[in-house]
């Protein structure tokens, strides 16, 4: 049993596991009321777990440890505000992990379901969204944390063309935006918690590696086109999920791009398996 343990933990599911693990502990503390946020984040994982378990047995006719509806779970629990009701918390944890298996294509989900989940929240819940666990009230060394593990966990599911591309292409575009117009109109956008939130988004959530693409060359138009609808959804409509709105259409793309019966599978860049 403790072998299988060690064996989890060496995956990308299980590094990414302890990554999440290591920013809660680190960012909760300094997170005001520690009861509301153990108990979201506790209440999400049960939930979502429970569910993932429920439906993976009705389906496919076996018990799997979970780990992907943990995962989501985390996400959730870190982009939301801390101060969210734990039923909120949870319900959008469970809409995710259903998602998963509703939308599906070629045996994976079509949408990263933390994102599709948090779009659904903002409708039904007004959630808000603080991205705690983005280090967002630990400054300085928070952001040292975000980005040395946010490296280390892109490198490991080998999406870091992905990752620069829309890094890249995003800050470039509001950076053009501020020469050619008013800069204090996305001024917040270089700023905390604005910062590390792209990092956070980036690191962890667009590198979802059943959503995201292989393909080094399809990894570059799908970064540039994610950070093209983030930045509209910002600059157009002011939408507080503007990054979810971009990686869910990077999505589509995505899933359109493994449709085609002209995709060579046989040219796509190594990568490690992690469902969410």
């Amino acid at each position: 049993m403790w072998r299988k343990v060690r064996r989890f933990f060496k995956t990308p599911k299980g590094l990414l596991t302890l990554i999440l693990a290591f920013l809660i502990a680190i960012a909760a503390p300094v997170q005001g009321d520690h009861w509301a946020v153990a108990t979201g984040i506790g209440s999400a994982a049960a939930a979502a777990g429970l569910v993932d378990l429920v439906i993976r047995r009705w389906k496919f006719g076996e018990w799997e440890y979970p780990s992907g509806a943990l995962l989501t779970a985390a996400i959730v629990a870190m982009v939301l505000r801390a101060q969210e009701p734990w039923h909120v918390v949870t319900v959008t944890s469970v809409v995710g992990v259903v998602s998963k298996y509703l939308f599906r294509i070629r045996g994976a989900n079509v949408f990263n379901p933390a994102a599709l989940a948090m779009v659904i929240s903002f409708y039904v819940f007004h959630a808000g969204q603080s991205w705690w666990g983005a280090q967002t009230d630990m400054e300085g060394f928070g952001m040292l944390l975000l980005f040395v593990t946010g490296v280390y966990i892109t490198n490991r599911v080998n999406k870091m063309p992905l990752v620069l591309v829309f890094l890249g292409a995003y800050f470039l575009l509001f950076v053009v935006t501020a020469f050619v117009s008013e800069p204090l109109k996305v001024a917040e956008i270089f700023r905390t918690p604005d910062l590390q939130a792209a990092l956070y988004f980036a690191f962890i959530i667009l590198t979802d590696p059943p959503t995201s693409p292989r393909r080094y060359r399809d990894q570059v138009i799908c970064g540039a086109l994610v950070a093209a609808v983030s930045y509209a959804c910002f600059v157009l409509t002011g939408v507080v999920y503007f990054f979810f709105a971009g990686v869910l259409v990077g999505n589509v793309w995505v899933a359109w791009r493994r449709a085609q019966p002209t995709d060579v599978r046989a040219q796509r860049a190594p990568v490690a398996v992690m469902v969410r």
